[in-house]
């Protein structure tokens, strides 16, 4: 379903752009066709663009306490820039024609990875994580969670369907599970519901752990569950999903101080996980920033050992502080 909205959203830029065309032909009949066709391209290009750094404002308007955040003036361009590339290329090339489906190496190099796309996406969002893990030999599925605007508990079978085809492709009991934003609570959910055995570890990427004040914008009961559950409105289940949900298996929460979709930022911060705090990268940008994914696969390789060996976090229970999360410095530009 997503691909084919994005494809018809695609087809609605397109008509802005020419009526735009047409209105500038009007204003100034000398110019050329094709220089009233950019000019109008480029009108629908500054609207994409004032969304995106509307969703920093709003982001950075709520108060958190995730540690450190000061950019320079050009590293705050460049997580702008990398973020509406990341933006314009998921919505308007990968989601609608290159989703990718199931890869099986050759030769494994460890164990198969289940990857789970956040709110409003499919698995054309791990387009570019998935050519480095065909690189890095690693086998991998992505699931597509439909329908777009269901409540996240009606994920769930379909999450245990995708893991069942890996296990039946490969012939191993564990997977790892890598899952964005609202991803990693369908992931949450389903360990909640389920054995846990199958899964060797699970990594989020900017995951609402304890929810976003930026939910109140998107439609959908997945969206209102996304709200944190101080905000007027905030649904139950996140709540009941955090009170439930113990360290079932090693997790790692990654996540950027710089998230212009999770809001406060320190939401993405999960007590008794790995919490890796990067810094300049924005939400989208996540699933294909150079940092990101060499986080990821060194991640995936280390899972199988993961299991049978206590994190930090879980022997001594002191990471319960966003402030006490490693941070990196990632101001690089997006491998988008």
């Amino acid at each position: 379903m997503i691909a084919h909205l994005t494809r018809f959203l695609l087809l609605v830029q397109l008509a802005v752009a020419t009526l735009c065309a047409l209105g500038f032909r009007h204003l100034w009949p000398d110019i050329s066709w094709l220089f009233a066709l950019l000019l109008g391209t480029m009108c629908v290009l500054f609207a994409r663009a004032v969304i995106t750094a509307n969703n920093f404002r709003l982001a950075a308007g709520v108060p958190c306490t995730a540690g450190p955040a000061v950019l320079n003036i050009g590293a705050a361009l460049r997580l702008y820039s990398s973020e509406l590339r990341a933006t314009l290329l998921s919505s308007s090339w990968t989601m609608p024609f290159r989703r990718p489906g199931i890869f099986l190496a050759a030769e494994p190099t460890t164990l198969p990875v289940l990857l789970i796309h956040g709110y409003g996406c499919n698995g054309g969002y791990w387009w570019y994580l998935s050519k480095r893990l065909k690189a890095a030999n690693i086998t991998h599925f992505a699931v597509d969670l439909e329908p777009v605007l269901c409540g996240i508990d009606t994920y769930l079978p379909q999450i245990t369907t995708a893991i069942e085809t890996l296990q039946a492709a490969t012939r191993q009991r564990q997977i790892v599970i890598v899952a964005h934003s609202m991803g990693g609570l369908v992931a949450r959910a389903w360990l909640r519901d389920h054995p846990i055995d199958c899964i060797a570890k699970l990594i989020t990427l900017g995951t609402p752990h304890s929810g976003t004040a930026l939910a109140r914008f998107g439609p959908g009961e997945n969206s209102r569950q996304m709200l944190p559950p101080t905000d007027t409105g905030g649904a139950p289940w996140l709540t009941q999903l955090n009170a439930a949900s113990g360290r079932a298996v090693p997790t790692v929460s990654i996540y950027s101080l710089h998230d212009n979709i999770i809001a406060p930022r320190s939401s993405s911060f999960l007590p008794g996980a790995k919490n890796i705090a990067l810094a300049g990268i924005g939400h989208v940008a996540l699933g294909s920033h150079p940092a990101v994914i060499s986080i990821v696969i060194e991640e995936v390789r280390n899972a199988a050992t993961d299991g049978q060996t206590p994190l930090p976090s879980e022997s001594n229970g002191s990471d319960l502080d966003p402030a006490k999360a490693v941070l990196l410095a990632s101001d690089g530009d997006s491998g988008a």
